[in-house]
């Protein structure tokens, strides 16, 4: 069943999941007027238009536009999809060209990937892109994450402080698709294991992950873009119940694929039933940058040496300031390269200077830049840092 407020249990089960009350959320049609920013709703997805939302956050709405986005994964349908968040399409090609890089290089090593929901080899899986794309082209990494489409989202949903985390998929034609399924925190547990968690982590596991993928090639439905329910993110018992038979079988038959073009983005509440599609195109090598965007009070998928990001890009970020780049960008790069968050830390030997908390990585490269220190000098701080933070 579906409980109220007033009605919610500490803990759930499986027994607590009712196909009856599921359909009764998923089966709402999503409202374009209550989504004044967004262009329309397509497939009870909302739509919104990147260049529209650049013109409206310019002048002077960004609070109100977070505000809009926090709704539509919240209590709306738990996907927005971003028509041109790279309307410059070099910029994710120069960054497509890097992967291409690391896939070959990790086929020719012999190491195998593997994959989630899906069949090891089918597809080609770049864990870690994120750090490995920083080193292999600081200058790529740092205009794709100069993105404010990417920033305004991730920090909408998470706040300031957001951790960046990328893994790259290609599905072949082909690759068949992924099992439905919910994504990090709890829905990478066993139903067990997520039942000995009470009903308020099941409501706190989805505020602390924000999903994205970009798209690094046109997909018509076709290629196998993934499959969404929208609205399911908002079934209490959702992480225990996406494995039970009626409501993969309800997935199959209800969910809807939207196609995208190359630079287009979609971001989408973890808690919301999804898998990859089938690729049943000849020729269409289906390329995305999955992004996982952790709340800076929660912890990533994925462990990422930000001290070696942070080193790599960091000429990078001296360069373009003395090329005129503002502000701004040079925090949402930032963002994506370094530790936002000062803890966990030991405050015997980084204790707190002035406030409540020790600067962190974030904010040492930030001075570091501001300043226009050498990299040897940012390197050492950052080694001095790590090292004051160790027990």
């Amino acid at each position: 069943m579906s409980f109220t407020s007033a009605e919610r249990r500490a803990w759930l089960s499986e027994q607590d999941c009712d196909l009856s009350a599921f359909r009764a959320l998923v089966e709402r049609p999503t409202d374009l007027s209550e989504f004044p920013y967004a262009s329309s709703v397509e497939r009870n997805v909302l739509v919104y238009d990147s260049d529209r939302l650049r013109k409206t956050v310019a002048a002077g709405e960004r609070r109100e536009v977070q505000a809009e986005l926090v709704r539509a994964f919240a209590e709306g349908p738990g996907i927005a999809v971003l028509q041109g968040a790279f309307p410059d399409t070099s910029v994710v090609d120069r960054t497509t060209a890097v992967f291409d890089a690391l896939i070959a290089e990790q086929r020719a090593s012999g190491a195998g990937s593997g994959d989630h929901f899906a069949k090891p080899g089918a597809n080609d899986r770049v864990w870690n892109a994120l750090e490995k794309a920083a080193l292999y082209d600081p200058e790529a990494f740092a205009d794709y994450y100069a993105n404010d489409i990417l920033a305004l989202v991730s920090a909408a949903w998470l706040g300031p402080g957001y951790q960046v985390t990328s893994q790259v998929n290609v599905v072949h034609p082909g690759g068949a698709a992924q099992t439905v399924h919910r994504d990090y925190h709890l829905g990478f547990l066993s139903n067990e294991a997520a039942a000995g968690y009470p009903a308020h982590v099941h409501r706190l596991s989805p505020v602390l992950t924000l999903q994205g993928a970009v798209a690094h090639c046109d997909m018509p439905v076709e290629s196998g873009p993934t499959m969404y329910l929208p609205h399911s993110q908002k079934y209490e018992p959702g992480y225990l119940a996406w494995r039970l038979p009626a409501f993969q079988a309800y997935f199959e038959a209800h969910h809807i694929q939207l196609p995208l073009a190359k630079g287009d983005a979609a971001f989408f509440n973890p808690a919301l039933f999804h898998a990859a599609g089938t690729n049943r195109t000849a020729d269409v090598r289906r390329m995305a940058n999955l992004l996982q965007v952790s709340s800076a009070f929660g912890r990533a998928m994925e462990t990422v040496d930000r001290e070696a990001v942070s080193n790599a890009v960091f000429p990078v970020l001296l360069k373009r300031k003395s090329e005129g780049a503002g502000e701004e960008w040079v925090d949402t790069v930032v963002a994506a390269c370094a530790e936002g968050y000062p803890f966990p830390t030991n405050l015997d030997s980084d204790p707190p200077v002035n406030g409540l908390a020790p600067p962190s990585q974030a904010d040492v490269v930030r001075r570091a830049v501001r300043e226009e220190w050498t990299p040897e000098a940012l390197r050492e701080e950052l080694r001095a840092g790590t090292e004051r933070r160790e027990s």
